[in-house]
């Protein structure tokens, strides 16, 4: 499949892999092709999230929302939220956990978690975008995936990093309407 990326969508997954290996992340994952893909300039997907003001201040706020869900064991806030249902505070709970094990217990990327050699593989979840954007490029009857597809295949799938997209304005409908 990565002989139909364009070299935009090449430098997000190559970029993701370098991300995880600079935060010592033992995984590849849907975050890591987020912040890849906010690292790219010229490209379609690039400037998709830029028409959508996803830029300076909004950019940060959109790293923060995925570093507190990091924070969080990558619990989303619908998650959060359904647990505050069952009055479970999660908040209290990471607290407390950080409290006994330091900051940053509940990720993956605390020092000394890293693995010392070798390629860092995709979690399901990533490799999951991989191929939505795949069945993307398809449905719009475009031979390459591009980055843009990466960004519409990030919006589509569940879970933390979409969630913070739409909460940034970032939807699959809002991206397709930037890419006309």
């Amino acid at each position: 499949m990565f002989e139909r990326f364009t070299p935009g969508a090449r430098a997000v997954v190559t970029g993701a892999v370098t991300r995880a290996e600079r935060l010592g992340a033992p995984t590849v994952t849907e975050e890591h092709l987020l912040l890849a893909l906010l690292d790219q300039e010229d490209t379609r997907g690039a400037t998709a999230l830029r028409a959508l003001g996803l830029t300076g201040p909004r950019r940060a706020s959109l790293e923060a929302a995925l570093t507190e869900a990091r924070r969080r064991g990558g619990l989303s806030k619908a998650d959060t939220d359904a647990l505050a249902g069952l009055g479970i505070d999660v908040t209290e709970i990471v607290t407390r956990v950080e409290e006994t094990h330091g900051p940053g217990a509940l990720t993956d990327d605390r020092p000394g978690t890293s693995r010392r050699s070798g390629r860092r593989p995709f979690t399901r979840e990533a490799k999951k975008v991989l191929e939505r954007s795949l069945r993307v490029c398809l449905g719009r009857r475009e031979k390459t995936i591009g980055d843009e597809h990466l960004l519409l295949a990030l919006t589509a799938h569940p879970g933390v990093v979409s969630e913070a997209l739409a909460d940034h304005g970032v939807t699959y409908t809002a991206v397709e309407g930037a890419l006309v």
